[in-house]
């Protein structure tokens, strides 16, 4: 079974989304029409656990239908295979400066959430997170301490970099973002992800060097990859952590992109 929604969108625009059903679970797409698609194609997106189905501009509401109705298995193979997400909570294990840390309440007690480590069940001693006050709040109060430190650690790195080829940043900012580790503006506007700071050192570094090159190069130009790689040794190191394992960051505390998907006519 296959339902039609539509949801009307400033400017006359409409933006849409199906629900298909298949094996007892239903599964919502969203619609997204691009002026150069000749196909339809479905993505299932990691970071935001949802499907999308791109198509031609002028392709039929009919043949979208058809197209994800077709593929409804696939759907529900692909978001079951998504890695379960990770909530701030209690004795949950997240990355922190590229290593595992245990999420150790302590009710009652409002402290700064600490580094340190505990004994865990096998007797082993790990990395851990230290996070005070009631529990409703551990959540949230752990959310603010990565943010302070990723924003910490990136405007450090950030005004390093910009010093050494002469620019200036006007602003820097740190936000949950879900297609780009990081983004500069015509503006000077850096922005970038909180959740670098789970990533390895060399990694948040590098796309400080990363945006503070499109400074000087707002493209991807090979005078761009010069100016990066000469900023950052680690460049092709930190490209390939990311590709590797940047998608996994997304399911830490919460409830593209995801994996290469079907196209059809």
């Amino acid at each position: 079974m296959l339902r039609l929604f539509r949801r009307d969108t400033p400017g006359g625009r409409s933006g849409s989304h199906l629900e298909v059903s298949h094996g007892g679970e239903a599964y919502r797409i969203a619609l997204k029409r691009v002026s150069g698609a000749q196909r339809f194609t479905l993505r299932v997106r990691s970071a935001t656990r949802d499907v999308v189905l791109t198509m031609p501009m002028r392709g039929s509401m009919a043949a979208a239908k058809e197209f994800a109705e077709r593929h409804a298995a696939w759907i529900g193979a692909r978001l079951r295979r998504l890695p379960q997400p990770v909530p701030f909570a209690h004795a949950s294990e997240i990355p922190y400066r590229g290593s595992m840390h245990r999420i150790v309440h302590i009710p009652g007690q409002r402290l700064p959430v600490v580094v340190g480590t505990t004994v865990i069940e096998t007797g082993d001693v790990m990395p851990a997170l230290f996070v005070g006050g009631e529990e409703p709040h551990l959540s949230r109060r752990l959310h603010d301490f990565l943010k302070r430190e990723a924003r910490r650690e990136l405007e450090t790195a950030v005004h390093r970099y910009a010093a050494q080829i002469g620019k200036s940043v006007k602003r820097i900012t740190v936000r949950d973002t879900t297609s780009r580790w990081g983004s500069c503006s015509m503006g000077q506007v850096l922005n970038f992800s909180w959740r670098l700071i789970m990533a390895p050192a060399f990694v948040l570094d590098y796309l400080a060097a990363h945006e503070v090159a499109h400074l000087m190069h707002l493209n991807h130009s090979p005078r761009f990859w010069a100016l990066t790689r000469k900023l950052s040794d680690d460049t092709d190191r930190a490209e390939a952590w990311l590709k590797a394992n940047g998608a996994d960051l997304h399911r830490y505390g919460q409830a593209e992109d995801g994996e290469d998907a079907p196209e059809g006519a």
